[in-house]
């Protein structure tokens, strides 16, 4: 079986784009669309973190990277030229590889970015009913444009324990991923008589009362529940009673089940999300747009994984001295204080242990030496970036306002909601001058505006690492559905490639 489009190493089947070269325009997109359209596939097969980075570790896996236990030592099993991979939780994702050169002490090259998006996620008790309609319990997951949601065909998808028979018959539980793409459920809009004319005007969504997605007419369900307690359906009953499956609809766990050909009373526990059931598309009088759930931020870990095996695809990495590592966490959305967050010790430990693995110390890690490391590497802290929307240009700060489909964007905020200063800047820039890179954009919140956070400064007070806040244009952030330039995902591939390449050389240049 061939791997899906997205998985499959950018040097096979698929040229990856070619380098952009500077230019005042660009009115041909057509060169962007293969590198798009492989883009789309990624975000069409990962609605949740689970499936992201499942997905991610089957390319990882293609483009020959090992994969790393946690609990077993990284002493032994890493080696210059090699390349590895370990996931936490399997929603947060390391992957590294060191270069052919490198030499214990030098320092890594790093992109971070997140897996989630907000989502509605269902309840530990989720069954629900109200007017003759069976209902799904949902909790907000993160800061949501949750009117959004409303009137979208959802699925649901994410991971499920299941118990099943291991050695000698003794009791196990394994994990598995669901993905059910057909439309199961639905957050139907209130019909436009039925409201007032300030309702009408605001909108108001109450996040308890109005998000409840719908699964079917109460009658019908009742009678598929009915069915599987009297052992007529097709698992023939159920020999001991789980008190936690009574919490949820019968007929939503017999669909489970069958997603994953085992029985209902196999279901242990699960966590669950709803998704958008349209696949992420080109669209644009052009084809120029990329129109998708969970851009924020997919896009971001889609590129990033692409470019790290490109470069360690490339002749470039036998003479690298550095390593390259891409980190993707959960729950930046909702703060990312969590033991696969930013700002869990997922980063320093990684960090640390890889140094241990690498070092020449006769006694293990030398204290010196991984000094040494931290101040020799810098972070890429990546996430999707406010471009200017034409209705609402007065949103952003007149000389700040990056453009779709122009460029990777430099995100500044002096009061350190990014991480970017004069340093972090200048790298970024010079990496786009060394490689004849489009120029980077910028973007500074207005003064009288909020401004939002990332994983930059987390990440960058945890380590003590440079860092720098950047990503990729884009409208309609925390939507159900957004929108970004393809040609920007061509541009970030190069500005993430440039960065392995070019930042030892740049950093070597600065004044101490």
């Amino acid at each position: 079986l061939s791997l899906p489009l997205c998985l499959r190493s950018p040097l096979s089947g698929l040229r990856p784009p070619q380098r952009v070269c500077r230019s005042p325009t660009m009115t041909d997109y057509t060169s962007h669309a293969p590198f798009a359209k492989k883009a789309c596939d990624f975000l069409s097969l990962s609605p949740d973190p689970y499936h992201a980075v499942a997905n991610i570790t089957a390319k990882l896996d293609a483009g020959g990277y090992k994969q790393l236990r946690k609990r077993e030592p990284f002493g032994g099993n890493v080696e210059p030229g090699g390349k590895y991979y370990f996931t936490v939780n399997r929603t947060t994702i390391v992957a590294f590889a060191v270069g052919g050169k490198y030499k214990s002490g030098n320092g890594f090259k790093i992109i971070g970015g997140h897996t989630d998006s907000p989502n509605l996620k269902v309840k530990p008790r989720s069954k629900r009913s109200a007017s003759g309609c069976i209902q799904l319990g949902v909790e907000c997951y993160g800061g949501g444009l949750w009117h959004t949601w409303f009137d979208r065909d959802l699925g649901i998808s994410g991971r499920v324990l299941v118990r099943s028979k291991g050695e000698a018959g003794k009791e196990k539980i394994v994990q598995r991923f669901v993905k059910i793409d057909r439309p199961v459920a639905r957050v139907s809009t209130l019909c436009i008589h039925l409201q007032t004319a300030e309702e009408r005007k605001s909108f108001a969504v109450n996040k308890e009362e109005h998000l409840s997605p719908i699964l079917g007419t109460q009658t019908m369900l009742e009678e598929g529940a009915k069915a599987q307690l009297e052992g007529t359906t097709s698992e023939g009953g159920d020999d001991k009673e789980d008190e936690w499956l009574k919490g949820h609809e019968p007929l939503l766990l017999e669909t489970i089940a069958s997603e994953l050909g085992i029985k209902v009373k196999d279901i242990a526990d699960f966590e669950l999300n709803m998704f958008d059931t349209q696949p992420a598309v080109l669209g644009g009088i052009k084809n120029e747009f990329l129109y998708s759930a969970r851009l924020d931020n997919l896009a971001t870990c889609f590129v990033s994984i692409e470019s790290l095996v490109a470069h360690t695809d490339s002749d470039l990495f036998a003479e690298d001295e550095d390593i390259s590592l891409v980190a993707l966490f959960d729950h930046e959305e909702v703060g990312s204080e969590s033991a696969q967050g930013a700002g869990s010790p997922v980063i320093v430990d990684a960090i640390r242990r890889i140094t241990t693995a690498l070092s020449d110390h006769p006694h293990g890690l030398d204290p010196d030496q991984y000094s040494c490391a931290v101040r020799k590497s810098f972070i890429l802290s990546v996430d999707m970036a406010h471009a200017v929307h034409p209705n609402y240009a007065a949103k952003h700060e007149k000389n700040h306002g990056p453009k779709l489909n122009a460029g990777f964007v430099i995100k500044t905020n002096q009061n350190q909601r990014y991480g970017t200063n004069a340093i972090g800047g200048f790298i970024m820039r010079e990496i786009t001058r060394k490689a004849d890179l489009i120029p980077v954009q910028e973007f500074v919140v207005r003064n009288d505006c909020g401004c939002g956070t990332t994983i930059g400064p987390i990440i960058s007070s945890s380590t003590g690492i440079r860092t720098v806040d950047a990503g990729m244009p884009q409208l309609s952030m925390h939507s159900c559905r957004e929108v970004m330039g393809i040609a920007d995902l061509t541009h970030c591939f190069e500005m993430f490639k440039s960065f392995f390449e070019y930042f030892r050389e740049i950093d070597d240049a600065l004044e101490g």
